[in-house]
């Protein structure tokens, strides 16, 4: 039997792996207590009554949330057709030789995640009179697609420098080395960071009921302040906050099926990066070898 050792700690004994165990068995009170009084205080106020979820019965109620959720989502997928786009715009402006071009880009990407969101969708759909559903998408992409454009630089620069100068060496020009060598490297890397991005766009989608626009939020809040169902918040909350979870973990879900696809590739696993590149782009056997 090998015993396994790490430089950063010990591996626990008996008296410390039981010691952890009754953390674990604490910690795990300490929570079905917190739930349970959680629930104790939803029964005590009277939450599950049925006065509080008629609301839920009515079909006028249902088509306002359903379409308070496709205006969610109309408004996220506009941001994702556009933040994505944009993201690698600036990403390869802010990698660009031309000092100009990286300058611009890289003052554009850094006034926008500067910018607090909420002020630029105000200042869009007040000061420029835009109509809410592009005043909240542009606050979203201008905002989204700059982290993005970091995210993208980041992973192309995360590539060992080794394969950038064997792609030089093979003579490539940089457009043909970011295309068939970095940026195929750099989507497994990006990836996770980009849906984390994704579920911060679709979340903030929310922030439109504050200009009117009338999204999942806002549907939720007309029936939450309405004195006819006794103004039934918590009901409200229950029934949206679980889409919205829903809604994320699909996203991360699609993500990881994306990703276990990619490794599956046969080109993923034919050769070297830069042999493969050789092969995409057609050169010659003598060059290949």
């Amino acid at each position: 039997m090998t015993v396994q050792s790490s430089a950063l700690y010990d591996i626990p004994g008996p008296r410390a792996i039981a010691r952890h165990r009754l953390y674990g068995v604490i910690a795990l009170l300490v929570i079905l207590a917190l739930i349970g009084w959680i629930v104790y205080m939803l029964f005590h106020t009277h939450q599950f009554t049925y006065r509080k979820w008629m609301a839920f019965e009515y079909q006028g109620v249902q088509e306002l949330l359903l379409r308070g959720l496709g205006n969610t989502l109309k408004a996220f997928g506009w941001t994702v057709l556009f933040a994505l786009p944009f993201g690698a715009l600036f990403a390869a402006g802010r990698l660009s030789d031309h000092r100009v071009v990286r300058r611009l880009s890289t003052l554009v990407v850094e006034f926008f995640r500067a910018m607090p969101l909420l002020v630029m969708i105000f200042f869009i759909f007040v000061a420029l009179k835009v109509q809410p559903l592009w005043a909240l998408v542009a606050g979203l992409v201008l905002y989204n697609g700059s982290v993005l454009a970091e995210v993208f630089r980041a992973g192309v620069l995360a590539v060992p420098k080794g394969q950038r100068e064997a792609a030089f060496a093979l003579g490539m020009r940089k457009t043909q080395v970011m295309t068939y060598v970095l940026v195929p490297q750099a989507n497994r890397a990006m990836l996770p960071a980009i849906i984390s991005q994704l579920v911060v766009a679709l979340k903030d989608t929310s922030l439109g009921f504050l200009i009117t626009y009338e999204e999942f939020l806002h549907a939720g809040k007309l029936i939450a302040t309405n004195l006819d169902y006794d103004l039934p918040f918590i009901p409200v909350v229950m029934v949206i906050a679980p889409i919205y979870i829903g809604m994320c973990l699909l996203l991360s879900w699609l993500a990881h099926l994306v990703e276990r696809r990619g490794r599956r590739r046969p080109s993923m696993r034919g050769g070297p990066p830069v042999a493969r590149a050789e092969v995409a782009m057609g050169l010659p056997p003598s060059v290949q070898q």
